[in-house]
């Protein structure tokens, strides 16, 4: 398996094709997973605020705005469920690699987002990739952060052992992988925060992980949710 990072040396505006950019800048092959930072895709999409530094009331109304249900708070910080479905920190909102006196929003439907890139890659390019979308989320009863498949396109984001054998010939019973963020998480190895690699081409994936669908499959429903 390769991880090929993708510099973009301009700054992404609203309204940026960020399928063409990816074209442009790298060599996308069949089967490959082009993975992009939430926070390219919140700029194309206009998904950006105005809010200056120090503006504490300002930061939790969009909080608010964000978020469906606020599950913890401690200080200033809240752990939010967002109307994805997505648990994590402050509804996603951040202001880090933006203009100043501005922050990020997360993207108001990234599986869409994902479906749009690599429908439009394989219109200029004619080749079929994979999309992923990311974020950087913290992870309960972990230290450290990792990135996340927050949206998907052309890959299967858990991959079902159920029913199939272990090395001793036990059958697995409740194991489903999450090639997403397992993917998503590898990418990040490669694109330093401060380094302008917004994407990377992650190339020698089994075929099998590709197909149909979406990243919010990953969100476990309510149902099967322990903590929420």
């Amino acid at each position: 398996m390769e991880l090929i990072p993708v510099s973009i040396e301009s700054e992404i505006a609203c309204g940026a094709d960020l399928a063409a950019i990816a074209v442009n800048a790298c060599d996308l092959h069949d089967f490959d997973v082009l993975v992009v930072t939430q926070k390219v895709v919140s700029k194309a999409e206009g998904r950006v605020a105005a809010l200056e530094d120090g503006d504490l009331d300002g930061f939790d109304a969009l909080v608010a705005q964000e978020t469906r249900r606020v599950l913890r708070r401690r200080g200033r910080l809240a752990i939010t469920e967002t109307h994805h479905g997505f648990v994590c920190a402050n509804a996603g909102i951040d202001r880090s690699n933006t203009a100043p006196g501005t922050v990020t929003l997360l993207p108001s439907d990234p599986d869409r987002s994902a479906r749009r890139i690599a429908a439009r890659i394989r219109h200029l390019a004619g080749v079929k990739v994979a999309v992923i979308i990311t974020d950087t989320f913290g992870r309960a009863w972990r230290r450290g952060v990792a990135d996340v498949a927050i949206g998907a396109a052309g890959i299967r984001p858990i991959i079902d052992l159920r029913g199939t054998q272990d090395h001793s010939g036990r059958t697995l019973e409740v194991t489903e992988v999450c090639v997403a963020d397992e993917i998503a998480a590898a990418a990040d190895l490669v694109k330093p925060k401060a380094a302008g690699v917004p994407m990377v081409i992650v190339r020698g994936l089994p075929e099998t992980f590709f197909g149909n669908g979406a990243a919010a499959e990953v969100v476990r429903p309510y149902p099967e949710d322990l903590f929420r």
